[in-house]
This record gives structure tokens, sequence and C-alpha cells, in this order.
């Protein structure tokens, strides 16, 4: 049996801000279980870092080591690099974007090992592309839902 857990992950936006959705694939041993939902009105990094989100969400052994694949550069370098770590201790200072979603996620990876790998997108991997299907998917949906923190963030 595989010992950690697999993470792939991918947001999508129909227009920077627009309509958006995430897509997420949880892979542990035999196991799979593929979560999406759609925004009305979002940008790309908000649906990117909130696959991750989800994706955490949804696991149930903490215990246990995450892998998580994005080909979102700006998600993977901001853990992998420790920017966010820098914006938490600056309360992200200087109008860094997505505080709302980054403290949740912060919070959400305490209760994991967690370690990033960027993946090429729109690539050969099929879990990625799943992913994007799955996120293009929920953008274009009709049941989209508020994107609180970006709405109340954009008035």
């Amino acid at each position: 049996m595989q010992n950690k857990i697999q993470l792939y992950t991918d947001g999508s936006s129909r227009g920077n801000p627009g309509p958006g959705g995430y897509g997420a694939l949880l892979l542990f041993g035999d196991h799979r279980k593929e979560l999406s939902q759609g925004f009305r009105r979002t940008t790309n990094n908000r649906m990117e870092l909130l696959a991750v989100i989800a994706g955490l969400e949804a696991i149930k052994k903490n215990e246990l080591p995450v892998t998580v694949f994005s080909d979102s550069q700006y998600v993977v370098n901001s853990v992998e690099k420790g920017w966010l770590k820098t914006w938490i201790k600056t309360d992200f200072k200087g109008g860094k974007k997505n505080k709302d979603l980054w403290k949740n996620y912060y919070e959400l990876s305490k209760k994991f090992t967690v370690n990033f790998v960027w993946v090429k997108g729109h690539a050969n991997n099929p879990f990625n592309n799943r992913c994007d299907e799955l996120a293009t998917a929920a953008a274009d949906g009709k049941h989209l839902l508020v994107d609180v923190g970006y709405e109340e963030a954009a008035n």
C-alpha cells in the first residue's frame, strides 16, 4: 500500500477576473477522489490555491505525507521558496493578494507534511490534465458560487 497521498490540482478562470473553477484529484493506494467547484467571479491564482485547500480539506488521515502536484508556479513557489512564511510574519504587508486563502492554507497545512512539485500544465500528465478538465467544466457550470474573499476585496 502506498504510504503517501498524492494531490493533483488545477485552477481555471474565464477572464481574470471572471467565472472560475478548480479541480483536484486525490490518489492514495487504490483510492481516487475528484473534487471541483465553480465560482461566478474570481481569478486564476485564487482557483489554483483553492484547489489545494479543497484537496487538503478532503483528506481524512492527517498523519500521512501529502505531495501536491500543481502547474501553478505562483502556488508552488509561494510555499517551497518560503514566500508564504514571510507574508504570514508581515501580515501580508504591501498588499499581497489572496490573504484569506493563504491564511486558510497555512492553518490547514499544519495538519500535514506537505511538499509541492511543479508540473507542466497542458502537457502529458494525465492527472494534471484531468484536473484541468474538472476546473474548466466547473468554471463553465451553471451553479456558480460566490467567491466571497475575492468579491469583498474587489469592492
